[in-house]
C-alpha cells in the first residue's frame, strides 16, 4: 500500500500526478488527510482524502509519499502522528518519498542524512547533511526518493512506480501517457 499524506496547503500537482500514475500501474494507493478528510491544497483545490491519518494501517505500508507545498509541509510538521508514520516507514525499511519542500521534513527526521537527495531550489538549507544533487527532477538513494518540484511530478511518479514494480512498468505507464 502507498499512502500519500495530504496536509492543508499541499501542492496539488505534486500529489495528484503521482497518485494517478501509481493507480494506472495498479499499485494500491490511498490519500491520507492529515487533519481531516477534506483537504484544501495550496491553490484552493479541495480534495476528499480516502482516509484520515488515524485510519492508516502501517502494517500494510510499502511506501509513504509527502507532496510539497509550504502549507502542506507545515501541516505535516505540526502532526506528531504524520511524523511518526514517516519514521515508522523509514525504520521498517519501507520506501519514503517526498517532493519539493517535502524532503526538508525528511531531513528534520534525519532520513536524508548522508544520502543523495534533491528538493525545491532554495530549500537546500533545510536539507541537513544530505548529499544534494542539482539539476535532476528526482533522485533515488535506496529506499529514499526525492523530487524537485511540481514541474517534476511526472518523473517523480514514474520513479515511484519503478521502485515498486520495476523499470518495465514505469516505461509502460510513460508510454501510456505519451511522454515526449
Amino acid at each position: 500500500m502507498v499512502y500519500v499524506l495530504l496536509g492543508t496547503g499541499f501542492e496539488e500537482t505534486e500529489a495528484i500526478a503521482p497518485i494517478d500514475l501509481l493507480r494506472r500501474a495498479g499499485i494500491p494507493t490511498l490519500t491520507v488527510g492529515v487533519e481531516s478528510k477534506t483537504v484544501v491544497g495550496g491553490h484552493n483545490i479541495a480534495v476528499e482524502a480516502d482516509i484520515t491519518l488515524g485510519e492508516m494501517d502501517l502494517t500494510e505500508l510499502d511506501m509513504i509519499v509527502l507532496p510539497g507545498g509550504l502549507g502542506g509541509v507545515a501541516t505535516v510538521r505540526k502532526s506528531e502522528a504524520a511524523l511518526d508514520a514517516l519514521r515508522f516507514a523509514w525504520e521498517n525499511d519501507k520506501f519514503v518519498a517526498a517532493i519539493c519542500a517535502g524532503p526538508t521534513v525528511l531531513a528534520d527526521l534525519n532520513i536524508t542524512d548522508g544520502r543523495q537527495a534533491t528538493c525545491y531550489p532554495g530549500c537546500e538549507t533545510g536539507m541537513g547533511s544530505a548529499q544534494m544533487v542539482a539539476d535532476m527532477p528526482c533522485v533515488r538513494d535506496g529506499k529514499l526518493i526525492t523530487g524537485t518540484s511540481a514541474g517534476c511530478a511526472i518523473p517523480f511518479g514514474l520513479m515511484l512506480i519503478e521502485a515498486l514494480k520495476g523499470a518495465g512498468e514505469a516505461e509502460r505507464i510513460a508510454k501510456q501517457i505519451v511522454i515526449r
